[in-house]
């Protein structure tokens, strides 16, 4: 409020003007409300100017009182011009301002700029005396499409104006209320409007009382507005219901689509779930098949070393076999030298019993030789059969050794390759002494077939036989040295091969004992490994049982998801055909609204035509009571004319008064 009065405080200022006290006054009387009731003030020109342009960018009042403001032409036509761009004045009253051309000009401008004006009242006014003023303001009424309720009285509105506004009534669709009491509209005007007010469907009230208008075109104005009464309500009551129908409607839509998106939401969430529970079992039987993988290919490993380990005892046992023919066979052959040997020393013996005594001697000594040549064979064969026992033991032992025992076989053939030679060394020097003892033989018989040689070469050959002697017992000394250290360094190659055959047979068990450790723990890992299978089997079983599980009840719930998909469409359709009843009760509903429309129609023609024909008669009626006038009063005047002249012919004539 105080906006608007130093709006037109600045305004007046502006303008040069002194602001009218009057105004200042209701001004300041008005606080916190939404009218401005400036009735009774006598406005200026310049007041009336001031107050258009503040009202013009206004947004605070919405009715605006002028009753009696005494309002000059320019006056009103400024204060209305200001009003064209108002945005807020919903009611004005314009009462007793004595309006008339002007400013019936200014208010059909307004009319027709102005869109936010309902009310309007324009009583005890003047619009009416000019027809050109008030055709202006028939035309933007015609042309409003906000006004509801116009206030027409005392406008001296003659049959003219009111054919103008029943031009108008016709164009206007928004109308509402027409108040047009106590004009000069006549029989004319009344027919007029009554035509208009029979096509505008929207005037629901209108006050025709004190313009002359026959009580008949009363009534049927009056019917008019109950038909518009009626229909009106009608479309009121269609509209409601189609409102009614339409929000339940979009109400059905909205559920039925948010039904529809929370049960696309659950099917979506059981589908996540479903995938995710699937996902999950897919990698968990990922996993189980990669660790069956490792574990297969540790089982297939361990296989694998357990044939690598059988081939190298396959392989083993095979050189021990051969170890035992050759040793089979270095023992036959050890046998065949000494019967050989035993055979030959039988002989010699029995050939040094009848040669001297020196030769027994010597024979004693190979004898003695040969004794310890058989007990070193004996020895040897003591040795070959511990070290067939020993081997005997090492095959036991090595049936559950690995690949490591190839090193040492290599190292037992290496030793049994030095005993094959020393016992080829041994037969070697065997068969130099049995040459020896041949060369002797063939001596000793070509002695007895020559005595006389003999005799001779007795001397001879005993100076041999002391220098061989002296040879033989040297060479005896030297092959004695010989054979002890011979005999100490077999014996002590002997007792390192005993000792590396106890470390060997040590190890070897400690080996076998470690094979047997590492078997048993591989039969243990197996032994659990299969049972690992057997439990991942299970596990997988299970799991595919799970699945299995997953799947039925997956399936029972997308069944029963279509089930109920399937009840909710049939829902759907029994709703859609609801709907399309609803629809069909609607079309129905118009269609007897409309035949109801066009029943009333043609009951309103029938109406106006018995009307029209009852004013016809009416008409005939007045024209027949018009000629009995006529012929009444021309009878009267002959009646007159009779009288006067009876009366003027009468002895009584000369005192009547003269005309």
């Amino acid at each position: 409020m105080e906006d608007f009065r130093r709006a037109y405080l600045r305004l007046c200022k502006e303008a040069g003007l002194e602001p009218q006290e009057s105004v200042l006054v209701q001004l300041q009387a008005v606080t916190g409300g939404t009218r401005l009731d400036l009735s009774g003030q006598s406005l200026t020109v310049e007041s009336c100017a001031v107050l258009g342009r503040t009202l013009q960018k206004d947004t605070l009042f919405t009715e605006l009182v002028l009753q009696d403001c005494m309002l000059s032409e320019e006056g009103a036509k400024l204060f209305l011009n200001g009003l064209c761009s108002n945005t807020t004045v919903r009611a004005l009253d314009l009462k007793g301002n004595n309006l008339r051309g002007a400013g019936a000009e200014a208010l059909g401008k307004l009319l027709v700029r102005n869109k936010t004006l309902r009310r309007l009242v324009l009583e005890w006014n003047a619009l009416g005396m000019w027809e050109e003023g008030f055709s202006i303001f028939c035309e933007g009424l015609a042309s409003n499409s906000c006004l509801t309720q116009l206030d027409l009285r005392n406008n001296q509105i003659n049959h003219q104006g009111a054919a103008e506004l029943a031009l108008a009534l016709k164009r206007n669709s928004v109308l509402e209320e027409l108040d047009l009491r106590w004009n000069n509209i006549g029989l004319l005007g009344g027919r007029s409007l009554l035509d208009a007010l029979q096509q505008n469907r929207t005037v629901l009230q209108v006050e025709m009382a004190g313009n002359n208008i026959p009580s008949d075109i009363l009534r049927a104005i009056e019917q008019s507005m109950e038909h518009n009464a009626d229909r009106q309500s009608a479309l009121r009551e269609s509209r409601s219901r189609t409102q009614v129908l339409s929000k339940e409607i979009q109400n059905l839509k909205v559920e039925k689509g948010r039904q529809f998106v929370s049960l696309m939401e659950t099917i979506d969430k059981q589908r996540e779930e479903m995938g995710r529970s699937s996902r999950n079992s897919s990698m968990r039987l990922g996993q189980l098949q990669e660790a069956l993988h490792e574990r297969k290919s540790a089982v297939n490993s361990l296989t694998a070393k357990l044939q690598m380990t059988e081939a190298a005892l396959a392989l083993s046992e095979q050189k021990v076999n051969n170890l035992g023919d050759l040793l089979t066979r270095l023992k036959l052959e050890k046998t065949e030298l000494m019967d050989r040997q035993s055979r030959e020393l039988k002989k010699l013996q029995e050939e040094s019993v009848l040669r001297e005594g020196k030769l027994l001697r010597e024979t004693n000594s190979l004898s003695e030789k040969n004794h310890q040549l058989k007990n070193k064979v004996q020895e040897l064969d003591r040795r070959c059969t511990a070290q067939q026992d020993q081997i005997f033991e090492l095959k036991q032992e090595l049936t559950n050794s690995t690949g490591e025992l190839k090193l040492r076989l290599a190292q037992a053939e290496e030793r049994l390759d030095m005993e094959k030679r020393r016992s080829k060394q041994a037969l070697e020097d065997m068969d130099s002494l049995r040459q020896k003892e041949v060369n002797l033989h063939e001596y000793v018989e070509s002695a007895f077939g020559q005595p006389v040689v003999l005799v001779q070469e007795l001397s001879r050959v005993k100076a041999a036989m002391v220098t061989e002697r002296a040879q033989a017992e040297e060479e005896l000394g030297k092959v004695r040295t010989q054979v002890r250290l011979e005999e100490q360094q077999h014996l002590s190659s002997m007792e390192e091969k005993l000792r590396s055959a106890r470390q060997s047979r040590d190890e070897a068990q400690s080996h076998c004992a470690q094979q047997k450790q590492t078997i048993t723990e591989l039969h243990a890992r197996v032994g659990q490994q299969s049972i690992e299978m057997d439990a991942l089997r299970r596990r997988i079983d299970e799991l595919q049982q799970d699945l299995a599980g997953k799947e039925q009840e997956k399936m029972a719930e997308v069944t029963r998801v279509r089930v109920e998909l399937q009840e909710q469409i049939g829902h759907l359709q029994a709703e859609r055909t609801a709907q399309s009843g609803l629809k069909e009760k609607i079309a129905a509903l118009e269609r007897e609204m409309k035949a109801l429309g066009a029943s009333h129609r043609e009951a309103l023609l029938d109406k106006e035509s018995e009307i029209s024909s009852l004013l016809e008669r009416l008409r005939m009626k007045e024209g027949e009571i018009q000629r009995m006038r006529e012929d009444e009063a021309q009878r009267a005047s002959f009646l007159q004319n009779a009288i006067l002249t009876y009366v003027q012919g009468s002895p009584l004539g000369h005192y009547s008064p003269k005309k």
